[in-house]
């Protein structure tokens, strides 16, 4: 980037919150009251490997822009089905409970002191495909210091389309080249760049768990590589 951003606009899931324990830690009492012989984070794995597929079918069209808390709550039910337990047979609030775990994520231990000194000087909000409800949910919850929450259903688009990265920088009154995704995947960032963003990368080598093979480093010279959420407001010029 020639010149400073005006908004730092974040990725949330892997990069603002821990997704993986989160869902693991909700999931663990509910797969042992009905006899689910799994291990919690191989749930929440399974559970996630769903997540960009059941998305695609939005981004190509096969079906209605549709908000994730219902893509997730389609997800829980099939995954259940791989495990051998009918979502049918388990009461519905039940099930929308667990699936409001992913309303109830933690922070990385860096996240919320990060963002509070990058909110001093850049306007900070979230840019995911999370919808707005449990975008608002995780922030009160969390402590994420957002100036404005703006849910996929806003931009009416999916990332990597480009529509989720332009209207969202339309709707905060700004330029692509006004607007620094931060995020902790190379793809997510390397579509923010062809859309006009300045990029900033922040790994999250835990987030798949032991075994992590993806996203460890940066694959492309983005404007701003920073340890954690911290380094990133001291390589910003944050106090």
């Amino acid at each position: 980037m020639t010149a400073p951003p005006r908004a730092l606009l974040f990725d949330v899931f892997g990069t603002v919150v821990d997704w993986r324990s989160g869902i693991a830690r909700e999931a663990a009492p509910f797969l042992a009251r009905h006899g689910l012989r799994l291990d919690p984070h191989a749930f929440a794995d399974a559970w996630r490997r769903r997540y960009q597929p059941a998305m695609e079918a939005v981004r190509s069209g096969a079906r209605p822009f549709t908000r994730l808390d219902t893509l997730h709550r389609e997800n829980l039910d099939a995954v259940l089905r791989d495990h051998g337990l009918d979502p049918a047979g388990v009461p519905a609030a039940e099930l929308d409970a667990l699936n409001h775990a992913w309303h109830r994520l933690d922070p990385w231990p860096d996240a919320v002191a990060g963002l509070l000194r990058l909110k001093a000087r850049f306007v900070i909000a979230p840019l995911s495909n999370g919808n707005v409800a449990l975008l608002l949910d995780m922030a009160k919850r969390a402590g994420l210091p957002w100036d404005a929450i703006l849910g996929a259903e806003v931009a009416q688009a999916y990332k990597p389309r480009p529509e989720a990265y332009l209207r969202t920088a339309e709707i905060l009154g700004l330029a692509p080249a006004d607007c620094m995704l931060v995020a902790a995947h190379n793809d997510d960032l390397a579509a923010a760049r062809r859309c006009g963003f300045g990029t900033g990368f922040v790994a999250r080598p835990a987030e798949y768990g032991p075994g992590q093979a993806k996203d460890l480093a940066p694959e492309q010279d983005w404007d701003v590589v920073a340890r954690d959420f911290g380094d990133l407001a001291d390589r910003l010029g944050c106090d």
